[in-house]
């Protein structure tokens, strides 16, 4: 899921306005439940560590800055706290996150940490602000309609070897054709010219490529999204020390809240006007 920052910033400049009319905004979040806003007047500092190598989710802009959708929602949860004075954004080598997290460099991690029965045994994470699904992109001129399943009976689809979204649509498209690519790019070539109908794969990385020059406006989602925790993970969490429960309520409260405000919808839609669901 990384991009050229190139790439990037052509995608944020030239990719159509959305609107929320447009483009549905995920919610992860159950309108019944209530979290309480934690006292952090003895918290010094808030400092979130990331990285600089994840677009559109953390990189350095053109003006040298550090932005990204994982900034400017480490930003909101500041700002929902009332500790903006105290919050620093740092960026390090993603190699280097969780042990800066473990010798107290740094109070959280946003930077897409996968959350995994081994993470647990090391860190706390908060509610998953995002899941990032699989959609099917296919040809505009294919004469396609949902659902996917029907849709694409007895069609050439394209997934990358080996991968995550080759395991699941093995498992959940059992009856339909895979043709297996080295890389995703392959496989979307084969798109562009006809020696595949369909690419299966992770929805941000075909939202960036059907905003490019390369995908030549030839394609479109069809159907979707698709979701699994067993293939696709449990999503995008904040990553905090496990002996800080105060600060886990924390982040819990800021995102609940940025979610009920819009100000989460505001964000996704900057950073993904395509939409991934």
């Amino acid at each position: 899921m990384k991009f050229p920052l190139a790439a990037l910033a052509a995608f944020l400049l030239f990719a159509p306005l959305a609107s929320a009319q447009e483009v549905t905004i995920p919610n992860f979040w159950d309108d019944n439940e209530r979290f309480t806003k934690p006292d952090l007047s003895r918290l010094p500092r808030m400092r979130f560590l990331t990285t600089t190598d994840f677009p559109p989710f953390n990189f350095v802009d053109r003006q040298k800055q550090l932005a990204g959708f994982h900034v400017d929602l480490a930003r909101a949860i500041c700002k929902e706290l009332d500790i903006l004075n105290r919050c620093e954004i740092q960026a390090i080598p993603w190699d280097d996150l969780v042990e800066a997290l473990e010798k107290e460099q740094g109070e959280a991690i946003i930077a897409g940490l996968a959350v995994t029965s081994d993470a647990r045994q090391k860190l706390d994470f908060s509610r998953p602000y995002l899941h990032i699904p699989a959609r099917f992109v296919v040809r505009k001129d294919g004469g396609f309609s949902p659902p996917a399943y029907d849709a694409l009976f007895r069609k050439k689809i394209g997934v990358v070897e080996n991968s995550a979204h080759a395991a699941y649509f093995s498992n959940i498209f059992a009856n339909r054709t895979a043709t297996s690519f080295a890389t995703r790019a392959e496989a979307l070539d084969a798109l562009t010219s006809g020696d595949v109908d369909a690419v299966f794969s992770d929805a941000v990385s075909l939202s960036f490529w059907l905003s490019s020059a390369s995908a030549g406006d030839c394609c479109e989602f069809l159907d979707g999204p698709y979701l699994s925790r067993e293939f696709f993970g449990n999503g995008m969490a904040i990553a905090l020390p496990d002996d800080k429960p105060e600060l886990v309520e924390a982040m819990n409260y800021a995102l609940s809240r940025i979610n009920d405000r819009g100000t989460f919808a505001e964000i996704y839609l900057r950073y993904f006007p395509v939409g991934l669901f």
